[in-house]
């Protein structure tokens, strides 16, 4: 990791802001991600493995019209080297993921609409929950009741962390060494608005702190804040990534790497690298306007080409 000063990222930013975030953020290191840093963290696989050897996941998602995010987040997953991945998705998306993605099993809710039940999750090597799920009250209890029993790295995203922003009580229960992926939006509703990019980094470094769990703040040099006062920016992606279902897939790589036993800080760089790198391969075949969400998952297989690629090299 190379040490950068914070004004390497926010440049444009008014000078008296930025020293006061410099004035009050004196105990936050930051670094930049490197591509050698990423290759380190991928394992050479043994030529003897099965499948068992790279974890099983477990991807809660969808609601009654967003059983995409669900199918985005799994295909990721998959794609991202988990070695089995079973879906929780409501019942009207049964059909849905067994057709789209016949390598995952799929779990089906007994509600037709909506995520309301929880099954036995102790054979899951790590769990991700959030893409496409709503906000329905019976959906955040599943929140509380997996909060309450699961041991396995949590990856959070989308409508978990806007559930957790509902409710106080949810945040405090937060399990350490979780992982929130959070957009800007999703962000500001956690903690509270911010008025200005320097700000909202700020109280995610100190929410990562006081929450003992690491927060991906996506966006621009995607940051990702610790527990232990660091914080990551990453140099990979593109504006065309901007785009619906792109935090699903992000999701399901980080998801698909805690399974494969990354600890939760190395699943967090290298998928958010990753996820970059397939953009940026997306993007030069498929230009930034026409980037879409599945366009990046395709292309994460090139991106760990070249990850391993760059390993042999330097290695």
């Amino acid at each position: 990791m190379t040490p950068i000063a914070i004004n390497q990222v926010f440049e444009k930013l008014p000078k008296r802001d930025l020293q006061s975030v410099i004035q009050s953020d004196t105990d936050i290191f930051f670094f930049s991600v490197e591509p050698a840093d990423v290759a380190s963290l991928v394992p050479v696989r043994d030529p003897f493995a099965h499948k068992g050897d790279f974890g099983h996941a477990l991807l809660i998602a969808g609601s009654r019209g967003k059983t995409g995010a669900a199918v985005l987040a799994a295909k990721a997953c998959l794609r991202s080297g988990s070695g089995l991945l079973t879906v929780h998705v409501p019942a009207c998306g049964e059909i849905v993921l067994q057709t789209a993605i016949p390598e995952a099993m799929v779990e089906a809710d007994e509600d037709w609409d909506r995520i309301t039940g929880l099954g036995l999750i102790t054979k899951y090597n790590a769990i991700g929950i959030g893409p496409g799920i709503g906000c329905n009250e019976k959906t955040a209890e599943v929140l509380f009741r997996l909060f309450e029993n699961a041991r396995p790295p949590m990856v959070l995203d989308a409508d978990a962390i806007n559930i957790l922003a509902q409710n106080e009580r949810l945040q405090q229960m937060i399990p350490a060494g979780s992982i929130l992926t959070p957009h800007p939006g999703e962000f500001d509703r956690l903690a509270g608005s911010s008025r200005n990019a320097y700000e909202r980094l700020q109280k995610a470094c100190r929410l990562a702190v006081s929450l003992q769990s690491y927060i991906v703040l996506k966006g621009a040099n995607t940051a990702i804040c610790t527990p232990d006062k660091k914080c990551y920016f990453n140099p990979t992606g593109n504006p065309g990534m901007a785009t619906a279902g792109s935090g699903d897939v992000l999701t399901g790589i980080i998801l698909g790497l805690l399974a494969q036993s990354y600890s939760p800080l190395n699943a967090s760089l290298a998928g958010v690298f990753l996820h970059g790198l397939a953009g940026d391969i997306a993007a030069e075949e498929k230009s930034k306007e026409s980037l879409i969400a599945s366009d990046i998952i395709e292309n994460l297989g090139l991106a760990f080409k070249k990850i391993n690629y760059f390993c042999s090299q330097s290695g």
